[in-house]
């Protein structure tokens, strides 16, 4: 169990929920862990009893169906989840989607949209990257080009998170592509919409319960209403939104990293050899003190972070330096975690197996580690 108790960021309240969620996660996540790993994929009926639960999206607004809480408590939902083991693509819906709705969507938009993905009744999706473009947003292909009072969208979008659930997909498209970034527009496309298709499951290294797809757009027609907020903004409106979202991951990260040192521990002060507990030789206490040592200063730094956000303060260069350390911090946490646990560190019946496979995705999507060094660099 995370301890929280020296924590600065949370109040009482926040505390309250933290048990909530717990109690929430015994019942209806932990028992199912294993066989959405085996399915590839999350149960629909996770997503509506989390909705009933309130634990999507619990920052929107009352009138739109929210809670009108504050962002720290999607963060103890990010640190649950992700200390649980689980790569359910609830945080995506809840600290990415559903604020671009609020942020840009028209009143329409909003009042149809934002009810369903906080009961969870539509589960949603945003389809960034390209087979042949990954971090460079601009450097897309798929094109939304206008006919009378219609877009019609064709291209192809992979690694889309929640692609197989996905009911609403906010799509990246390039609505100009003689503008270059002032060209790209974001564009809702159902999923029942003629000409949309699903790929295939993707099959990954780790997160193996997260359903991460391709997705194809042949001549699908949407209303010209379905833009999200206004043409040839989409560009300013991924970068408004990514501080948060690279919070968010450096949150879990963090979670991710904790649960593995946690793993350690337990493990080492059980298993003997050569006559005496693991944990007892001095490169396993020394090998752990240094984890702990970084993992003091990486839950103080995840505050401070929060707590800027909160206050409307996360600047993008902050984002993206709390990603770029907590995920890298939760990379060495896992491998110095696993190997620790030996040969059994290797075999999947082990958590520290699923959180080892699962931490390596971290340093890639939300924007790699490189790519972070480069937004920083950018702004010293």
């Amino acid at each position: 169990m995370l301890q929280t108790a020296n924590r600065s960021v949370y109040d009482e309240n926040h505390e309250l929920f933290r048990d909530q969620v717990r109690k929430f996660f015994d019942k209806e996540l932990h028992p199912h862990l294993d066989r959405w790993e085996k399915e590839e994929i999350v149960d629909r009926h996770f997503w509506t009893a989390c909705g009933e639960a309130g634990l999507l999206c619990p920052t929107m607004p009352e009138e739109y169906g929210g809670l009108g809480l504050d962002f720290g408590f999607n963060g103890v939902i990010d640190e649950e989840l992700a200390y649980a083991g689980s790569s359910a693509g609830i945080t995506l819906q809840s600290d990415i989607t559903a604020d671009y709705f609020l942020a840009y969507g028209s009143e329409e938009q909003k009042k149809h949209w934002i009810p369903k993905l906080v009961s969870g009744e539509a589960i949603s999706a945003i389809a960034m990257t390209e087979p042949g473009t990954g971090s460079d947003l601009q450097g897309i292909k798929t094109t939304a080009k206008k006919d009378g009072d219609h877009y019609v969208i064709n291209g192809s979008k992979t690694y889309i998170t929640n692609g197989q659930n996905a009911d609403v997909v906010i799509v990246v498209a390039k609505t100009d592509p003689t503008q270059g970034a002032k060209g790209v527009s974001l564009i809702l496309v159902e999923a029942d919409r003629e000409g949309f298709a699903r790929g295939r499951n993707l099959d990954k290294i780790g997160q193996h319960s997260a359903d991460t797809s391709e997705l194809f757009f042949n001549d699908v027609r949407v209303p010209i209403t379905n833009c999200l907020g206004e043409e040839g903004r989409g560009f300013i409106y991924l970068m408004n939104q990514l501080p948060q979202e690279r919070l968010s991951i450096a949150i879990g990260a963090q979670a991710g990293a904790q649960r593995a040192f946690d793993e350690a521990v337990s493990f080492t002060k059980d298993r003997k050899a050569f006559g005496q507990r693991i944990f007892d030789f001095q490169n396993t206490r020394f090998t752990l003190a240094d984890l702990a040592a970084q993992l003091q200063v990486g839950w103080a730094h995840i505050d401070w972070a929060l707590s800027r956000h909160l206050r409307g303060e996360l600047t993008a260069d902050e984002g993206s330096a709390a990603k770029l350390w907590h995920t890298e911090l939760q990379w060495r946490a896992c491998d110095a975690a696993l190997q620790l646990h030996g040969g059994a560190g290797y075999m999947n019946e082990y958590p520290v197996a699923r959180l080892w496979r699962d931490a390596r995705v971290q340093r890639i999507y939300g924007g790699t580690s490189e790519i972070m060094k480069e937004v920083i660099g950018r702004s010293i």
